[in-house]
Protein backbone atom coordinates (compact mmCIF):
# COMPACT_ATOMS: atom_id res chain seq x y z
CA UNK A 1 0.00 0.00 0.00
CA UNK A 2 1.64 3.56 -0.25
CA UNK A 3 1.88 5.53 2.11
CA UNK A 4 -0.71 7.85 2.71
CA UNK A 5 1.58 9.98 4.90
CA UNK A 6 3.29 11.26 2.13
CA UNK A 7 1.72 14.16 -0.15
CA UNK A 8 3.43 15.03 -3.43
CA UNK A 9 4.89 18.38 -4.77
CA UNK A 10 1.94 19.07 -6.81
CA UNK A 11 -0.42 18.86 -3.62
CA UNK A 12 1.52 20.67 -1.52
CA UNK A 13 1.43 23.57 -3.93
CA UNK A 14 -2.18 23.16 -4.77
CA UNK A 15 -3.21 23.31 -0.63
CA UNK A 16 -1.02 26.48 -0.11
CA UNK A 17 -3.04 28.06 -3.37
CA UNK A 18 -6.06 27.51 -1.88
CA UNK A 19 -4.93 28.52 1.59
CA UNK A 20 -3.79 31.80 -0.25
CA UNK A 21 -6.92 32.08 -2.03
CA UNK A 22 -9.11 31.77 0.57
CA UNK A 23 -6.75 34.26 2.77
CA UNK A 24 -6.64 37.21 0.08
CA UNK A 25 -11.17 36.72 -0.47
CA UNK A 26 -11.06 36.97 2.81
CA UNK A 27 -8.75 39.89 3.52
CA UNK A 28 -9.67 41.83 0.84
CA UNK A 29 -13.33 41.69 1.56
CA UNK A 30 -12.73 42.31 5.08
CA UNK A 31 -10.53 45.83 3.82
CA UNK A 32 -13.13 46.85 1.44
CA UNK A 33 -16.14 46.86 4.03
CA UNK A 34 -13.91 49.22 6.55
CA UNK A 35 -12.63 51.31 3.59
CA UNK A 36 -16.81 51.78 2.71
CA UNK A 37 -17.04 53.65 6.51
CA UNK A 38 -15.17 56.42 4.87
CA UNK A 39 -17.63 57.03 2.47
CA UNK A 40 -21.59 58.18 2.64
CA UNK A 41 -22.87 54.14 2.69
CA UNK A 42 -20.81 52.71 5.26
CA UNK A 43 -21.22 48.98 5.34
CA UNK A 44 -23.48 46.81 7.95
CA UNK A 45 -24.26 43.28 8.49
CA UNK A 46 -27.94 44.45 9.24
CA UNK A 47 -29.30 43.93 6.30
CA UNK A 48 -27.72 40.35 6.23
CA UNK A 49 -28.88 39.92 9.54
CA UNK A 50 -32.64 40.92 9.32
CA UNK A 51 -33.11 38.38 6.49
CA UNK A 52 -32.13 35.52 8.54
CA UNK A 53 -33.48 32.26 8.34
CA UNK A 54 -33.82 28.72 9.76
CA UNK A 55 -33.60 27.51 13.32
CA UNK A 56 -31.43 30.02 14.31
CA UNK A 57 -33.65 32.67 12.77
CA UNK A 58 -34.42 35.00 16.33
CA UNK A 59 -30.96 34.67 17.48
CA UNK A 60 -29.45 36.64 14.24
CA UNK A 61 -32.03 38.81 13.96
CA UNK A 62 -31.72 39.96 16.98
CA UNK A 63 -27.85 40.69 16.68
CA UNK A 64 -29.18 43.53 14.33
CA UNK A 65 -30.44 45.24 17.33
CA UNK A 66 -33.86 46.47 15.26
CA UNK A 67 -34.58 43.62 12.81
CA UNK A 68 -38.18 45.21 11.84
CA UNK A 69 -36.95 48.78 12.21
CA UNK A 70 -39.45 49.90 14.80
CA UNK A 71 -37.29 52.50 15.95
CA UNK A 72 -37.53 54.16 12.73
CA UNK A 73 -41.26 54.69 13.52
CA UNK A 74 -40.85 55.81 16.68
CA UNK A 75 -40.16 59.46 16.99
CA UNK A 76 -38.08 60.02 20.31
CA UNK A 77 -36.42 57.51 19.12
CA UNK A 78 -35.37 59.22 15.71
CA UNK A 79 -35.10 62.82 17.95
CA UNK A 80 -32.70 60.50 20.08
CA UNK A 81 -31.05 59.49 17.18
CA UNK A 82 -30.66 63.47 15.11
CA UNK A 83 -29.99 64.48 18.46
CA UNK A 84 -26.76 62.25 19.04
CA UNK A 85 -25.21 62.70 15.34
CA UNK A 86 -25.53 66.47 15.99
CA UNK A 87 -23.87 66.60 18.94
CA UNK A 88 -21.18 64.19 17.69
CA UNK A 89 -20.53 66.23 14.24
CA UNK A 90 -20.15 69.11 16.84
CA UNK A 91 -17.44 67.53 18.43
CA UNK A 92 -15.93 66.17 15.29
CA UNK A 93 -15.36 69.49 14.21
CA UNK A 94 -14.81 72.17 17.15
CA UNK A 95 -14.16 74.92 14.35
CA UNK A 96 -17.44 75.44 13.75
CA UNK A 97 -18.23 78.49 13.06
CA UNK A 98 -21.16 80.56 14.41
CA UNK A 99 -22.62 80.62 11.04
CA UNK A 100 -22.49 76.82 10.49
CA UNK A 101 -23.93 76.05 13.83
CA UNK A 102 -26.71 78.38 12.68
CA UNK A 103 -27.63 76.75 9.79
CA UNK A 104 -27.27 72.90 11.47
CA UNK A 105 -29.47 74.15 13.61
CA UNK A 106 -32.04 75.06 11.15
CA UNK A 107 -31.47 72.25 9.28
CA UNK A 108 -31.91 69.55 12.03
CA UNK A 109 -34.63 71.70 14.25
CA UNK A 110 -36.06 74.79 11.55
CA UNK A 111 -35.54 78.24 12.27
CA UNK A 112 -36.71 80.42 15.38
CA UNK A 113 -38.40 82.73 13.08
CA UNK A 114 -38.84 84.34 9.91
CA UNK A 115 -38.47 87.58 7.86
CA UNK A 116 -39.76 89.63 5.22
CA UNK A 117 -39.92 93.19 4.40
CA UNK A 118 -43.01 95.11 4.80
CA UNK A 119 -43.13 98.85 4.78
CA UNK A 120 -46.41 99.05 6.77
CA UNK A 121 -49.50 97.32 7.21
CA UNK A 122 -53.15 98.10 5.38
CA UNK A 123 -55.06 99.82 7.41
CA UNK A 124 -57.30 98.21 9.96
CA UNK A 125 -55.38 95.17 9.97
CA UNK A 126 -54.47 93.69 13.77
CA UNK A 127 -53.36 90.07 14.27
CA UNK A 128 -55.09 88.30 17.07
CA UNK A 129 -56.38 85.04 18.03
CA UNK A 130 -54.36 82.25 16.69
CA UNK A 131 -52.39 84.33 14.22
CA UNK A 132 -51.12 86.50 17.06
CA UNK A 133 -49.33 84.07 18.43
CA UNK A 134 -47.48 83.08 15.29
CA UNK A 135 -47.35 85.78 13.44
CA UNK A 136 -46.58 90.05 14.13
CA UNK A 137 -45.44 93.35 12.46
CA UNK A 138 -42.41 95.29 13.63
CA UNK A 139 -42.96 98.66 12.68
CA UNK A 140 -39.56 99.80 13.55
CA UNK A 141 -37.76 97.54 11.15
CA UNK A 142 -40.47 97.29 9.05
CA UNK A 143 -40.91 93.32 8.90
CA UNK A 144 -43.69 90.86 8.94
CA UNK A 145 -42.23 88.11 11.16
CA UNK A 146 -44.01 84.49 11.70
CA UNK A 147 -42.46 82.12 14.16
CA UNK A 148 -40.54 79.35 13.23
CA UNK A 149 -40.03 75.37 13.26
CA UNK A 150 -37.81 75.32 16.12
CA UNK A 151 -40.20 78.11 18.60
CA UNK A 152 -39.39 77.42 21.98
CA UNK A 153 -43.80 77.40 22.52
CA UNK A 154 -45.13 74.74 20.35
CA UNK A 155 -48.41 76.02 19.97
CA UNK A 156 -47.16 79.26 18.47
CA UNK A 157 -44.79 77.20 15.74
CA UNK A 158 -45.59 78.55 12.31
CA UNK A 159 -48.16 79.29 9.89
CA UNK A 160 -50.60 76.57 8.67
CA UNK A 161 -52.18 76.81 5.33
CA UNK A 162 -55.44 77.86 6.98
CA UNK A 163 -53.94 81.38 9.30
CA UNK A 164 -52.15 81.99 5.77
CA UNK A 165 -55.44 82.62 4.06
CA UNK A 166 -57.25 84.43 7.59
CA UNK A 167 -54.10 86.78 6.78
CA UNK A 168 -54.48 86.98 3.02
CA UNK A 169 -58.91 87.79 3.40
CA UNK A 170 -57.29 90.81 6.06
CA UNK A 171 -56.85 92.63 2.75
CA UNK A 172 -58.38 92.74 -0.34
CA UNK A 173 -56.50 93.35 -4.02
CA UNK A 174 -58.79 94.90 -6.24
CA UNK A 175 -57.52 94.87 -10.33
CA UNK A 176 -58.88 97.97 -11.26
CA UNK A 177 -58.64 100.66 -8.08
CA UNK A 178 -60.19 104.07 -8.46
CA UNK A 179 -57.89 106.77 -8.44
CA UNK A 180 -58.17 107.50 -4.56
CA UNK A 181 -57.63 103.63 -3.91
CA UNK A 182 -54.83 103.10 -5.85
CA UNK A 183 -52.54 103.94 -3.12
CA UNK A 184 -54.40 101.57 -0.20
CA UNK A 185 -54.90 98.86 -3.16
CA UNK A 186 -50.61 99.13 -3.51
CA UNK A 187 -50.49 98.42 0.50
CA UNK A 188 -53.00 95.72 0.58
CA UNK A 189 -50.64 93.93 -2.82
CA UNK A 190 -47.59 94.08 -1.01
CA UNK A 191 -48.56 92.74 2.45
CA UNK A 192 -50.28 89.91 0.39
CA UNK A 193 -47.36 89.49 -1.56
CA UNK A 194 -45.43 89.62 2.13
CA UNK A 195 -47.48 87.02 3.66
CA UNK A 196 -47.34 84.67 0.39
CA UNK A 197 -43.27 85.00 0.99
CA UNK A 198 -42.75 84.44 4.66
CA UNK A 199 -45.20 81.44 4.49
CA UNK A 200 -43.33 79.95 2.20
CA UNK A 201 -40.41 80.47 4.07
CA UNK A 202 -41.95 79.35 7.08
CA UNK A 203 -42.84 76.39 5.08
CA UNK A 204 -38.92 75.12 5.36
CA UNK A 205 -39.60 72.32 8.46
CA UNK A 206 -36.49 71.11 10.26
CA UNK A 207 -35.82 67.63 9.58
CA UNK A 208 -37.14 66.69 12.91
CA UNK A 209 -40.45 68.52 12.33
CA UNK A 210 -40.88 66.69 8.83
CA UNK A 211 -40.38 63.12 10.74
CA UNK A 212 -43.11 64.53 13.36
CA UNK A 213 -45.45 65.16 11.00
CA UNK A 214 -45.23 61.73 9.36
CA UNK A 215 -44.60 60.08 12.78
CA UNK A 216 -47.72 61.66 14.13
CA UNK A 217 -50.05 62.33 11.59
CA UNK A 218 -50.19 66.02 11.55
CA UNK A 219 -52.15 66.75 8.59
CA UNK A 220 -51.99 70.31 9.17
CA UNK A 221 -48.63 70.91 9.82
CA UNK A 222 -47.65 68.24 7.27
CA UNK A 223 -49.17 69.69 3.72
CA UNK A 224 -47.01 72.64 4.72
CA UNK A 225 -44.62 70.64 2.83
CA UNK A 226 -46.49 68.27 0.76
CA UNK A 227 -49.29 70.71 -0.34
CA UNK A 228 -49.18 68.77 -3.66
CA UNK A 229 -49.48 65.61 -1.71
CA UNK A 230 -52.75 66.57 0.51
CA UNK A 231 -54.54 63.99 1.98
CA UNK A 232 -51.60 61.89 1.26
CA UNK A 233 -50.02 62.13 4.81
CA UNK A 234 -52.41 61.96 7.59
CA UNK A 235 -53.61 59.60 10.36
CA UNK A 236 -53.73 56.37 8.00
CA UNK A 237 -50.43 56.45 8.26
CA UNK A 238 -50.46 55.87 11.94
CA UNK A 239 -52.63 53.58 11.33
CA UNK A 240 -50.80 51.36 8.57
CA UNK A 241 -48.41 51.58 11.90
CA UNK A 242 -49.78 49.99 14.00
CA UNK A 243 -50.68 47.62 11.07
CA UNK A 244 -47.10 47.01 10.12
CA UNK A 245 -47.22 46.10 13.93
CA UNK A 246 -49.87 43.99 14.19
CA UNK A 247 -48.57 41.80 10.71
CA UNK A 248 -44.88 41.37 12.14
CA UNK A 249 -46.54 39.61 15.35
CA UNK A 250 -49.04 37.58 12.76
CA UNK A 251 -46.22 36.29 11.15
CA UNK A 252 -43.92 35.20 14.07
CA UNK A 253 -46.55 33.19 15.27
CA UNK A 254 -47.68 31.41 12.28
CA UNK A 255 -43.92 30.85 11.40
CA UNK A 256 -43.81 28.91 14.47
CA UNK A 257 -46.04 26.22 13.63
CA UNK A 258 -45.72 26.43 9.80
CA UNK A 259 -45.01 22.65 8.62
CA UNK A 260 -46.46 22.08 5.46
CA UNK A 261 -45.34 23.76 2.12
CA UNK A 262 -48.53 25.48 1.44
CA UNK A 263 -47.79 27.22 4.76
CA UNK A 264 -44.26 28.11 3.77
CA UNK A 265 -45.67 29.22 0.85
CA UNK A 266 -48.46 31.57 2.29
CA UNK A 267 -45.74 32.79 4.88
CA UNK A 268 -43.19 34.03 1.93
CA UNK A 269 -46.39 35.89 0.30
CA UNK A 270 -46.36 37.44 3.83
CA UNK A 271 -43.63 38.61 4.47
CA UNK A 272 -43.04 39.73 1.29
CA UNK A 273 -45.94 42.42 1.88
CA UNK A 274 -44.52 42.84 5.21
CA UNK A 275 -41.81 44.20 3.56
CA UNK A 276 -42.99 46.62 0.83
CA UNK A 277 -45.15 47.62 4.05
CA UNK A 278 -42.03 48.58 5.65
CA UNK A 279 -39.85 50.20 3.09
CA UNK A 280 -43.36 52.24 2.54
CA UNK A 281 -43.60 53.26 6.36
CA UNK A 282 -39.47 53.39 6.89
CA UNK A 283 -38.17 54.69 3.67
CA UNK A 284 -39.35 58.56 4.05
CA UNK A 285 -37.74 58.54 7.37
CA UNK A 286 -34.65 57.27 6.26
CA UNK A 287 -34.87 59.46 3.54
CA UNK A 288 -34.80 62.63 5.57
CA UNK A 289 -31.57 61.20 7.50
CA UNK A 290 -30.22 60.61 4.03
CA UNK A 291 -31.28 64.30 3.44
CA UNK A 292 -29.76 65.55 6.72
CA UNK A 293 -26.50 64.42 6.20
CA UNK A 294 -26.13 65.38 2.54
CA UNK A 295 -27.10 68.59 3.24
CA UNK A 296 -25.17 69.01 6.31
CA UNK A 297 -21.77 67.96 4.54
CA UNK A 298 -22.40 71.04 2.21
CA UNK A 299 -22.16 73.02 5.08
CA UNK A 300 -18.92 72.00 6.17
CA UNK A 301 -14.87 73.25 4.39
CA UNK A 302 -12.98 70.88 3.03
CA UNK A 303 -10.85 70.69 5.70
CA UNK A 304 -13.89 69.49 8.02
CA UNK A 305 -14.55 66.83 5.34
CA UNK A 306 -11.18 65.85 5.26
CA UNK A 307 -12.00 64.52 8.74
CA UNK A 308 -14.40 62.12 7.30
CA UNK A 309 -17.86 60.74 8.32
CA UNK A 310 -19.44 61.33 11.31
CA UNK A 311 -18.69 58.59 14.25
CA UNK A 312 -20.88 56.18 14.81
CA UNK A 313 -20.99 54.81 18.90
CA UNK A 314 -19.32 51.35 18.77
CA UNK A 315 -22.72 49.64 20.30
CA UNK A 316 -24.83 47.16 18.76
CA UNK A 317 -24.67 46.87 15.13
CA UNK A 318 -21.70 49.09 14.84
CA UNK A 319 -20.13 46.90 17.70
CA UNK A 320 -20.89 43.70 15.49
CA UNK A 321 -19.74 44.99 12.44
CA UNK A 322 -16.38 46.14 13.12
CA UNK A 323 -16.05 43.12 14.77
CA UNK A 324 -16.71 41.44 11.58
CA UNK A 325 -14.66 43.68 9.48
CA UNK A 326 -11.75 42.72 11.82
CA UNK A 327 -11.80 39.53 12.19
CA UNK A 328 -11.70 39.10 8.52
CA UNK A 329 -8.92 41.29 7.64
CA UNK A 330 -6.66 39.87 10.45
CA UNK A 331 -8.02 36.17 9.21
CA UNK A 332 -7.42 36.43 6.20
CA UNK A 333 -3.67 38.28 5.98
CA UNK A 334 -2.93 35.20 9.11
CA UNK A 335 -3.97 32.96 6.08
CA UNK A 336 -2.23 34.50 3.62
CA UNK A 337 1.38 35.06 5.57
CA UNK A 338 0.97 30.94 6.81
CA UNK A 339 1.01 32.93 10.64
CA UNK A 340 -0.23 30.47 12.62
CA UNK A 341 -1.67 28.79 9.67
CA UNK A 342 -3.80 25.45 11.77
CA UNK A 343 -5.49 28.04 14.08
CA UNK A 344 -6.65 30.72 11.54
CA UNK A 345 -7.94 28.09 9.09
CA UNK A 346 -9.98 26.91 12.05
CA UNK A 347 -11.57 30.45 13.14
CA UNK A 348 -12.03 31.45 9.41
CA UNK A 349 -14.10 27.78 9.17
CA UNK A 350 -16.22 29.14 12.02
CA UNK A 351 -16.67 32.76 10.97
CA UNK A 352 -17.97 30.83 7.71
CA UNK A 353 -20.26 28.62 9.46
CA UNK A 354 -22.03 31.87 11.54
CA UNK A 355 -22.51 32.86 7.90
CA UNK A 356 -23.75 29.39 6.76
CA UNK A 357 -26.12 28.94 9.80
CA UNK A 358 -27.57 32.60 9.42
CA UNK A 359 -29.48 31.48 5.57
CA UNK A 360 -28.79 27.36 5.92
CA UNK A 361 -29.88 25.79 2.44
CA UNK A 362 -32.20 23.59 4.15
CA UNK A 363 -35.29 21.45 3.57
CA UNK A 364 -37.95 24.09 5.06
CA UNK A 365 -36.01 27.25 4.46
CA UNK A 366 -34.81 27.47 1.28
CA UNK A 367 -37.70 29.41 -0.09
CA UNK A 368 -37.26 32.39 2.40
CA UNK A 369 -33.64 32.83 0.74
CA UNK A 370 -34.86 33.85 -2.48
CA UNK A 371 -34.56 37.77 -2.41
CA UNK A 372 -31.05 37.27 -0.92
CA UNK A 373 -29.42 36.73 -4.25
CA UNK A 374 -29.62 35.04 -7.29
CA UNK A 375 -27.49 32.16 -6.10
CA UNK A 376 -29.23 28.78 -5.73
CA UNK A 377 -28.31 25.84 -3.08
CA UNK A 378 -29.46 23.14 -1.15
CA UNK A 379 -27.87 21.82 1.78
CA UNK A 380 -24.18 22.44 0.42
CA UNK A 381 -23.49 26.04 -0.70
CA UNK A 382 -20.16 28.49 -1.25
CA UNK A 383 -19.85 28.72 2.34
CA UNK A 384 -20.32 25.06 3.59
CA UNK A 385 -17.53 24.38 0.60
CA UNK A 386 -15.15 26.91 1.93
CA UNK A 387 -15.56 25.36 5.49
CA UNK A 388 -14.67 21.87 4.23
CA UNK A 389 -11.65 23.46 2.34
CA UNK A 390 -10.54 25.26 5.60
CA UNK A 391 -10.73 22.60 7.39
CA UNK A 392 -8.27 20.57 5.45
CA UNK A 393 -5.91 23.35 5.65
CA UNK A 394 -6.10 23.39 9.16
CA UNK A 395 -5.70 19.22 9.51
CA UNK A 396 -2.47 19.78 7.18
CA UNK A 397 0.83 21.48 8.02
CA UNK A 398 0.68 24.74 5.21
CA UNK A 399 2.45 27.17 7.85
CA UNK A 400 5.39 24.67 7.54
CA UNK A 401 5.38 24.73 3.69
CA UNK A 402 4.93 27.74 2.65
CA UNK A 403 4.55 30.45 5.78
CA UNK A 404 5.82 32.48 8.85
CA UNK A 405 4.95 29.03 10.51
CA UNK A 406 7.93 27.84 8.84
CA UNK A 407 10.34 30.42 10.12
CA UNK A 408 8.77 30.26 13.73
CA UNK A 409 9.18 26.86 13.83
CA UNK A 410 12.70 27.04 12.86
CA UNK A 411 13.64 29.56 15.06
CA UNK A 412 11.74 27.46 17.80
CA UNK A 413 13.77 24.09 16.49
CA UNK A 414 17.08 26.18 16.72
CA UNK A 415 16.42 27.12 20.18
CA UNK A 416 15.21 24.11 21.90
CA UNK A 417 18.36 22.25 20.00
CA UNK A 418 20.81 24.77 21.84
CA UNK A 419 18.85 24.28 25.00
CA UNK A 420 19.45 20.69 24.97
CA UNK A 421 23.35 21.16 23.62
CA UNK A 422 23.61 23.56 27.02
CA UNK A 423 21.76 20.77 29.31
CA UNK A 424 24.26 17.80 28.13
CA UNK A 425 27.26 20.31 28.66
CA UNK A 426 26.21 20.70 32.19
CA UNK A 427 25.86 17.11 32.43
CA UNK A 428 29.17 15.89 31.43
CA UNK A 429 31.57 15.59 34.30
CA UNK A 430 34.92 17.51 33.43
CA UNK A 431 38.52 15.41 34.43
CA UNK A 432 40.12 16.20 37.21
CA UNK A 433 43.58 16.94 36.25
Amino acid sequence: MPDLRKVSLLAVVLIVAVRLCIGWQFAYEGLWKLNSHTGPQPWTAAGYLKNASGPFRGMYRDMSGDPDELSWLDYKKVDARWSGWYDRLQKQHPDLTKRQKQKLNELLNGAPQYRVELKQLPDGVKFGGSIAKVAKFDAKIQRLIVNGSSHPKPEQRHLIPAERDAMLKFAKVVEDPAPEDVEKNEIAKAYQEAVNIVYQRSARLGIKEQALALLSGDPERATQIYEDQAGTIDHKRIGNIELYQTLLKRYEKNLAVAQTAFQHDHLQKQWAEIQRMRADLVGPIKALDTELKAKARKLLTAKQLARGPVPTPLVGIALKDQMTMWALLIIGVMLMTGLFSRVSAIAAAGLLMSFYLAMPPWPGFVEFQAAAGPEHSYIVNKNLIEIFALLAIAALPTGQWFGIDAILSRLCGCSKKKSSVAAATQKTPTTKQ
